[in-house]
């Protein structure tokens, strides 16, 4: 437990954003008071003091305020700083060195080294993973979650025209928009994500029905708990729980949330997951 007032933290987001999701499920269920900051995702003037233009960024002011950014280093960054108190906030996060890597189109993107792992001595690593197979499991669901299963959703909400409209219009009641700009990103927004999703669908070789996609996932993840484990932490949630539950509510309210729970084995699971999140919160 941290003293209150210890840890400072402010979330730029926008709600409806995977990434954004699983830092918030960390958040919540770790108990962390933080502020939240939406971002208006046309204009981003919010996040204008950031030369990385991307969200999440989580501002942490542990004694002295640190920039965080990339969902998956902001998780392991701050859960290293609630086991270990060895180190500062800072010295934490330069463990997790930006590099910068050109993608096959030609972009230049940031990637960061080490960002499924935790950074403690070897005492607190036995005590967080008694057997270094729970290590090795919760990172490699943890890079499941970011390679494999976030790239499901915009396949699968903007699949019909009908389902991109109702999935817009769900981004704009929860997002920041003004009124114009809003109906404007609905229609607009709605037609250029259903055919960003066929480019998604064909970019990372998905079938003509995305939806079975999203249920084979699902099912292994589901697989992968196993049934005599409540969470793949055993009687807790683990870093790779959170990633996964944090990935999966973005479709909350939407179609394709309601297909999943209907055609796959995850709803025991999920529903364990909002049960210890809201306690926890």
């Amino acid at each position: 437990q941290l003293p209150a007032g210890s840890l400072q933290l402010t979330l730029y987001q926008y709600k409806t954003c995977p990434f954004c999701s699983k830092v918030r499920a960390f958040l919540d269920y770790h108990g962390l008071p933080y502020e939240i900051v939406e971002v208006n995702p046309i204009m981003r003037k919010e996040i204008k003091f950031s030369s990385y233009r991307k969200v999440p960024i989580l501002l942490a002011n542990a004694g002295s305020p640190l920039q965080l950014n990339d969902s998956s280093v902001i998780i392991s960054a701050i859960k290293t700083y609630l086991i270990s108190k060895r180190n500062s906030l800072e010295e934490i996060v330069s463990f997790y060195p930006p590099m910068k890597t050109v993608t096959e189109q030609g972009k230049e993107v940031f990637e960061y080294g080490n960002k499924y792992w935790l950074m403690l001595d070897e005492k607190e690593t036995k005590r967080v993973y008694p057997v270094k197979e729970v290590r090795v499991e919760e990172m490699k669901w943890r890079k499941w979650a970011d390679d494999w299963l976030v790239h499901l959703i915009s396949p699968n909400v903007y699949r019909t025209p009908r389902e991109a409209l109702a999935s817009f219009d769900y981004i704009v009641r929860e997002g920041k928009f003004g009124t114009m700009e809003g109906l404007f990103a609905k229609y607009v927004g709605a037609v250029a994500m259903f055919f960003v999703s066929k480019r998604l669908k064909k970019r990372h070789q998905l079938r003509d029905d995305v939806r079975e996609d999203l249920y084979e996932a699902v099912n292994e993840w589901v697989k992968a708990v196993g049934k005599h484990r409540l969470f793949m932490g055993g009687s807790q949630p683990n870093l790779a729980d959170l990633a996964v539950y944090g990935v999966l509510r973005v479709m909350e309210g939407l179609e394709a949330f309601d297909d999943m729970m209907a055609h796959t084995k995850v709803q025991p699971w999920y529903q364990r997951m909002e049960e210890v999140i809201r306690k926890a919160a």
